[in-house]
């Protein structure tokens, strides 16, 4: 594997021109995540720039802008009140703790290549969970949205706090909010092209504060930002916080695999090209180790940012080191500017970021396509929003794992079957039709096919049950591509039935993984060779031959040829 991400100047320009867009993006998704997080507007640019950067020099995607991102935000936002409520020194030290430890869980996901392994879940998981951050971060908004302190405790704080929140509502902060969000949807397309909405709304919301509002203490602005170079800060740790800190962790470095991944997914469709999954999610984790090193945010692979860079030129990792940067040089020289920029507005700019973020699409049409999807959806949403992020992904993959594997299982069982005569679900050869209907009822033909998964376990042991008249078994697996334990177990038991009652048992087509498993169940040495066959015809005959001469005299058959 390649360390850094393959660098050129064939495309100069337009890395260039698409590092610069994006940055003039990240800018004020920057500082709005920074200030909505509570670890301030500098935690927020150094985590655009600091991710940025080692996710652009080290991952897998080439085109893939990596900042800090709406449901990063959300749960930066919780571990950081979490750990400052518990411990109001040390806590702010002990998030960007957080934030390292999510960097070391992606580089350990990506150096054991599982990075194809993240995204595999549900799309009404996804949607859910995504959906349901979006709402958390619209409602942590409303405080600051309407000129105000956030009250803590989260949602349900937030939630609680809505009449005082009403009452002490700031008119002049909520108006900024308000023109705010009113640029961000009704900025016409045309001008789109040129300005971005959020520099837009960033730029004209400031402005109006200056020029509405003489009065210093009359709008909450976010104050000047430390210039100069972060402040190393070293990992803390707390024992009673640990093990909170270890999930937080997790589910922040889980989180932020799938929020880069996917967007990867959407970076290849726009350049059709391919990214290495494990490859981004070691970049990602530099980034966020990094990022936390520095007193920075965490971040992943943004969309807006990244359709933004390809859509104006980009295709190499030069535009999102131009990226980092342009961002870098704000963030040293430029902090005396951004000190005038009212919360309202920052709050405005999150808000949206929270409606975006919801998967309206979906939302209107999954009932249409699955009920029992629309409420693994809506389940997934009401966990995440009011209960708790671990256990929304958690319950909302086992409910949909099991409806899946019930549904597959019923398929399955379909392709189990047991017959001692011609039968139409079964495509048999005339000879075989014949050999089978000259048996007499004494011969049953056991065939499997497709995936033997555990769920499939059941339909064998019900079909051998069926037929227990039988003297000869011929049971076929030239169909079956894997076996699980479980069903494994199951055929066990159907041959040492068979044994027990004396009958006489041959096995066809049982190859690579299908015959060492039965190899190591032992079943093989229970059944003579001859018996382990390839051709069905050939077995059926054989056992046909074996209860012929068993048979009464007026009984008999002839051999088929």
């Amino acid at each position: 594997m390649q360390l850094t991400n393959q660098i050129h100047f064939r495309n100069l320009r337009g890395d260039i021109f698409g590092g610069v867009t994006a940055a003039i993006i990240a800018l004020p998704m920057a500082l709005a995540f920074g200030v909505a997080s509570g670890a301030g507007a500098a935690a927020g640019l150094w985590g655009a720039v600091l991710v940025g950067f080692f996710a652009a020099l080290f991952g897998g995607t080439p085109t893939l802008i990596s900042e800090p991102t709406g449901p990063m935000t959300v749960v930066m936002t919780a571990v950081i009140a979490n750990l400052t409520a518990s411990n109001p020194e040390n806590g702010l030290a002990m998030a960007f703790t957080v934030v390292m430890m999510a960097g070391v869980f992606q580089i350990l996901l990506g150096s054991l290549r599982l990075g194809r392994y993240v995204t595999l879940m549900p799309y009404t998981v996804i949607s859910g969970f995504m959906s349901g951050i979006g709402i958390i971060l619209i409602i942590l908004q409303i405080a600051p949205f309407l000129g105000q302190r956030s009250p803590g405790g989260g949602v349900l704080g937030t939630l609680g706090g809505l009449p005082e929140l009403l009452t002490n509502i700031q008119p002049a902060e909520t108006a900024l909010a308000v023109l705010t969000v009113a640029i961000l949807l009704f900025t016409p397309s045309k001008l789109k092209r040129f300005v971005p909405p959020q520099l837009l709304a960033l730029v004209i919301g400031t402005v109006a504060s200056l020029m509405l509002f003489t009065n210093a203490d009359a709008i909450r602005r976010i104050g000047e930002i430390p210039m100069g170079l972060p402040v190393l800060q070293m990992p803390v740790f707390s024992v009673d916080q640990l093990q909170i800190m270890l999930i937080d962790a997790a589910v922040l470095g889980m989180l932020g695999c799938i929020d880069a991944l996917l967007t990867s997914v959407i970076a290849d469709s726009l350049t059709r090209t391919e990214h290495d999954s494990n490859k981004e999610l070691i970049g990602q984790g530099l980034g966020n180790l990094a990022s936390g090193l520095f007193g920075g945010i965490a971040g992943a692979g943004a969309t807006m940012g990244t359709v933004v860079n390809i859509q104006t030129g980009g295709r190499t990792a030069l535009s999102g080191l131009t990226r980092a940067f342009i961002l870098f040089i704000v963030v040293l020289w430029a902090g005396s500017l951004t000190s005038v920029i009212p919360m309202a507005v920052l709050a405005g700019i999150a808000l949206k970021v929270g409606i975006d973020i919801i998967d309206w699409s979906f939302l209107k049409r999954a009932h249409q396509i699955s009920w029992k999807g629309a409420l693994i959806m809506y389940g997934v949403i009401g966990l995440t929003v009011f209960v708790d992020l671990i256990a929304a992904v958690g319950i909302g993959v086992f409910v949909a794992n099991i409806l899946t594997i019930d549904r597959l299982s019923q398929l399955q069982a379909q392709d189990v079957r047991a017959v001692t005569d011609a039968d139409d679900e079964i495509t048999l050869t005339e000879t075989e039709k014949n050999l089978l209907d000259q048996a007499a009822g004494r011969v049953l033909l056991f065939h499997l096919s497709g995936p033997m998964i555990f769920g499939v376990a059941k339909a064998i042991a019900r079909e051998h049950n069926a037929v227990r008249h039988c003297e000869a078994l011929v049971i076929d697996l030239s169909d079956v591509p894997h076996i699980g334990v479980t069903s494994s177990l199951a055929i066990e038991n159907a041959l040492k039935d068979a044994l027990d009652d004396g009958r006489e048992i041959y096995i066809v087509g049982a190859t690579g993984q299908i015959k060492r498993r039965l190899e190591r169940l032992g079943l093989f040495s229970l059944i003579p060779p001859q018996n382990l066959l390839m051709d069905r015809t050939e077995a059926l005959r054989r056992a046909v031959g074996d209860v012929s001469q068993t048979a009464p005299a007026d009984m008999q058959v002839s051999e088929v040829g």
